[in-house]
């Protein structure tokens, strides 16, 4: 663990709350981001990963028992701390079965949210985030989000900002595979216009940026019928 301070990623579409939970974070040492939906989240993680996540139960759209069911099935193990203001216990059931690491019922004391996100981190340690310094090793290669950057074997390598977004995503979800649909949506955008074949092209170059084989990759395999997986290299296809 390194001597940063700890990100945490506040979602809720009540702006008033929202504000007050990023204050009263950031006033305890904690880096802070507050966002209004889950595709605001989604693009924050792609940003700079989180260390814990802080979400609403119940918003307009897709709902916090939406996004974390769609996090975890992407293989996304970020501790996430659960609010509801419906206070039934069917909500912190579900919730629990989904992958969430905490619930707290509002309203609640914001000194509580403190302890509790500090009693997650500690109960699950570091090995449950991605990345706890903002970088991630698989195999070679080294990816360092919050710089943008990817080394193999100590040597930087040259990826466009596109390439880097759809590494970024497959190693986000490392071992798990993901439609080309998922890769379009977490690295380019929903609104992106780019179609599955302009996704196979990107990837074919992705493949070349980082030396993979492209008749035979070792790293960003083809999953036939689903997408691509991001592997270390010495796992069997």
């Amino acid at each position: 663990m390194t001597d940063r301070a700890v990100r945490i990623v506040v979602v809720d579409d009540d702006s008033e709350l929202r504000g007050l939970l990023q204050r009263f974070l950031v006033g305890h040492g904690y880096h802070v981001r507050a966002v209004d939906s889950g595709r605001a989240l989604d693009a924050a993680l792609m940003r700079e990963p989180a260390d814990a996540i802080v979400l609403d139960l119940m918003m307009p759209g897709e709902d916090g028992l939406a996004i974390c069911r769609r996090l975890r099935n992407a293989g996304d193990t970020t501790p996430i701390i659960m609010l509801s203001a419906r206070g039934d216990p069917i909500d912190r059931v579900l919730g629990l079965e989904m992958g969430v690491d905490d619930y707290m019922a509002k309203p609640f004391l914001p000194r509580e949210l403190v302890a509790r996100i500090g009693a997650v981190l500690r109960r699950l340690g570091p090995e449950r985030n991605l990345a706890r310094d903002g970088t991630v090793a698989v195999g070679p290669l080294r990816i360092n989000f919050a710089a943008m950057s990817v080394e193999r074997d100590g040597a930087c390598l040259d990826l466009s900002s596109r390439e880097f977004a759809l590494l970024a995503a497959l190693a986000r979800s490392r071992g798990v595979p993901l439609s080309r649909a998922q890769l379009i949506e977490r690295a380019l955008g929903r609104d992106a216009g780019v179609t599955d074949r302009a996704i196979d092209v990107q990837v074919g170059r992705l493949r070349k940026a980082i030396g993979d084989d492209a008749t035979n990759p070792r790293f960003i395999r083809t999953v036939w019928g689903v997408g691509y997986v991001l592997v270390d290299g010495r796992e069997e296809p």
